[in-house]
């Protein structure tokens, strides 16, 4: 981060600014825009971004080329079958493919970069000095960050209907327990797979926050949350930890499948997004407890 753009949008520390400086809520979210410009502002973000979108259009022309335009997948997976016969399936089966591995991997960057970005280029230290609480810091670097994993979810699922509608037919959607809903109501579906995605992105932002207040290397910050992230995943695939699996972040990720039958069933969702707020809530903790006992110098 350079020295100007730490400088846009934070608190004066040499305190001649305080009389107009905005208290309460107008002083958070001061704080939070400041943040998300600092999250937005940066290339790598932006172009993190740009290789979602570009992966989504990449799957939906890869699978028009395999169909041959004859509406067939020549014997591939079904889930490129119903693509073929509704171009909304793009988004689902994006976000599906996305979620173990693409999402995760541009939160890690994000949120490794939160705090340690902060301590290593030296602007941790000016922003404590001033009257910013480590408390509301911390609140508003995971709120950032959360909000960027919702706009990368977002940017997936966006590109995936446009591309959707461009390359396949589109019409009413054949849910998961066979019965039709209209195109709106698919879209109204889509809209609630991509919430229920960027919740459960959630957790991977407090991980990647209590790691980045561990250290003043980012990349070292961004590099243990992905890794992580990778293994919890590796431990839900291995049979012989199967007592263990309901109690990993990871394994409620792909419950949204529910939210596509007819009627919904958000018994799975829910449980996804209890596992996820508990997971939250001690990362968060641990995250608070050691950056309000650090001693930044730097």
């Amino acid at each position: 981060m350079s020295a100007p753009e730490a400088a846009v949008g934070r608190p004066d520390p040499t305190g001649r600014g305080a009389r107009r400086r905005p208290s309460g809520a107008a002083a958070d979210l001061r704080l939070l825009r400041s943040e998300l410009a600092l999250v937005l502002r940066r290339r790598r973000n932006v172009v993190m971004l740009g290789v979602l979108a570009l992966l989504t259009a990449l799957v939906g022309v890869g699978i028009r080329l395999a169909s041959g335009g004859g509406g067939g997948t020549g014997g591939g997976p079904p889930l490129l079958a119903t693509v073929t016969e509704n171009g909304l399936f793009l988004a689902f089966a994006s976000l599906t493919a996305s979620l173990p591995v693409f999402l995760p991997l541009v939160v890690s960057v994000v949120a490794g970069e939160s705090v340690a970005g902060e301590a290593s280029s030296g602007t941790l230290r000016y922003l404590l000095l001033t009257p910013v609480d480590r408390t509301r810091l911390l609140a508003v670097k995971l709120l950032a960050t959360v909000l960027y994993g919702a706009l990368a979810v977002l940017t997936i699922a966006l590109t995936g209907v446009l591309v959707g509608l461009v390359l396949f037919p589109v019409g009413d959607v054949v849910l998961l327990s066979g019965t039709t809903a209209s195109y709106g109501e698919g879209l109204l579906r889509l809209a609630a797979v991509s919430a229920y995605a960027a919740a459960m992105l959630t957790t991977v932002a407090a991980l990647g926050l209590l790691v980045s207040t561990l250290t003043e290397v980012p990349v070292a910050a961004m590099s243990a949350t992905a890794i992580v992230v990778v293994l919890v995943q590796i431990m839900g695939q291995v049979p012989q930890l199967s007592w263990l699996h309901p109690w990993l972040f990871t394994d409620g990720w792909l419950r949204f499948a529910d939210l596509l039958r007819d009627p919904v069933l958000l018994t799975g969702a829910r449980d996804g997004l209890l596992l996820q707020a508990g997971w939250v809530v001690v990362l968060v903790a641990a995250a608070w407890a050691r950056l309000t006992s650090k001693d930044v110098t730097s």
